[in-house]
């Protein structure tokens, strides 16, 4: 599959399979991971065969069943800290959609297990993804339109429908990502070649305009442009 396929076809999957994930599959997500790392300055870890995590009735509240499988995402302290981790953990779903692994974005739901992932002092565990061979392919959620998330008070244009069609795209597609509670709380502005995307107030919306990003870039591409 090509991006925008794994995209239009990932959902949040919380139920997986009881088994481990394919050797090859690992190693390259653990390739991935490196890339993340050295390109965000992010601590990213992917875990295997570590049922800890899942195991407290939170997680079974949260209807998560055989999650054995996570990518850690950790990073160091700094202000835009979970912009990068939504940016780059998004990276990595997307891969692993790819890979043939299902996955969830997975923020307060879960254990977190010190002595399976390495924190350091000046590190903070963000959130975690939850990853493996799904029991479903999960279920398409609603979705706000586009006009709902487009700031027009912020943009040169005022109707949506006079923005230049890369922007639409990378709109739709920034549409598809997954947020907390598929609030969808963000908004986009344009002027030019220069996008704005604004969060909106709550737990985790810093880290869902990050993931926004990722799929906003694969919607407008080839499209150069600037994140303002």
């Amino acid at each position: 599959m090509n991006i925008r396929e794994c995209v239009n076809m990932r959902h949040s999957v919380r139920a997986y399979e009881d088994r481990p994930i394919d050797t090859k599959a690992a190693e390259d997500l653990k390739v991935m991971i490196q890339q993340c790392n050295r390109e965000g300055d992010m601590h990213f870890q992917l875990i295997q065969n570590e049922p800890k995590a899942f195991s407290s009735l939170l997680a079974k509240y949260g209807k998560f069943s055989n999650v054995k499988n996570y990518i850690a995402v950790v990073g160091r302290k700094r202000d835009d800290l979970d912009d990068k981790a939504g940016y780059y953990g998004e990276k990595l779903v997307v891969r692993c959609m790819q890979l043939g692994l299902n996955t969830c974005w997975v923020g307060g739901t879960y254990k977190k297990v010190r002595d399976a992932i390495d924190v350091g002092h000046d590190e903070k565990i963000v959130a975690v993804i939850a990853l493996g061979y799904g029991s479903t392919m999960g279920v398409m959620r609603k979705s706000k339109t586009p006009e709902d998330v487009f700031d027009s008070k912020g943009s040169r244009v005022s109707n949506y429908e006079d923005t230049p069609e890369w922007f639409k795209k990378g709109v739709e597609m920034a549409l598809l990502a997954p947020t907390a509670m598929n609030q969808q709380k963000f908004t986009f502005a344009i002027s030019g070649d220069r996008i704005k995307i604004k969060p909106g107030f709550g737990p985790f919306t810093k880290l869902d305009a990050g993931i926004v990003k990722y799929h906003f870039e694969i919607g407008a591409s080839p499209k150069e442009f600037v994140w303002v």
